[in-house]
């Protein structure tokens, strides 16, 4: 998605058992690390002293990590276990048989706890070519600027005049809920027998409707 400066290439690797040791997963979630993650490089940091940006709002460095996969799926729980045991803002790149794909979340220091941070919600892109043409780094004022503009880069929601990227990030969990809403009242409406049922489904999934088009309206 972006080509990052020469200056911010760090290149180390992070062994599998440092994750497993802060973020504590599950034996299940370990095993997904096993079948479905290679090696996990932290590729770039990006920092004051690597993009020349000043921190902000609890956010001194974003990393980046490259994660060489096994598989060409990646399992969420794998992603969300590595940014709890991260106290960084991080983006990916999830390398697979010459395809990329990019994912971030959106994460802020808790308000409780500003040792601790709240993961939003996430996104990741779909693949394409390793060698496909990247954009420079957004141009930002400081390293949170810099964060929520990376971040709006992968959310599939394009952003309303003035809205803030927490707004943003609002609407798209809302919206997401509310489309699994639909796929169950689909589900639904597809086996019910009963006429008056049916169109009491019916009459909800069409206010449904309604409500995905507004929060999709840009």
């Amino acid at each position: 998605m972006f080509v990052y400066p020469k200056q911010a290439e760090f290149n180390r690797p992070v062994p599998k058992t440092k994750i497993y040791a802060h973020a504590r997963p599950p034996k299940r979630h370990k095993e997904l690390f096993v079948a479905q993650v290679g090696e996990i490089l932290w590729k770039y940091k990006l920092a004051p002293e690597t993009v020349n940006l000043p921190p902000r709002k609890g956010i001194h460095e974003i990393q980046v990590f490259e994660l060489a996969l096994r598989t060409p799926q990646l399992d969420p729980a794998v992603l969300q276990a590595i940014d709890k045991a991260i106290p960084f803002p991080l983006v990916f790149q999830l390398i697979f048989d010459g395809q990329v794909r990019f994912a971030a979340s959106y994460k802020r220091p808790s308000e409780a706890d500003s040792t601790k941070w709240v993961i939003e919600a996430s996104f990741q892109t779909a693949p394409q070519p390793l060698d496909a043409q990247r954009s420079p780094l957004p141009v930002a004022l400081d390293l949170a600027g810099l964060y929520e503009q990376i971040v709006r880069r992968h959310i599939p929601l394009p952003p309303r005049p003035g809205e803030g990227i927490a707004d943003q990030v609002a609407r798209y969990n809302a919206l997401a809920a509310k489309q699994k809403a639909q796929q169950q009242l689909e589900a639904r409406l597809a086996q019910e027998k009963q006429f008056n049922r049916k169109v009491e489904l019916n009459a909800q999934l069409r206010e449904l409707s309604a409500e995905l088009a507004l929060l999709q309206h840009s």
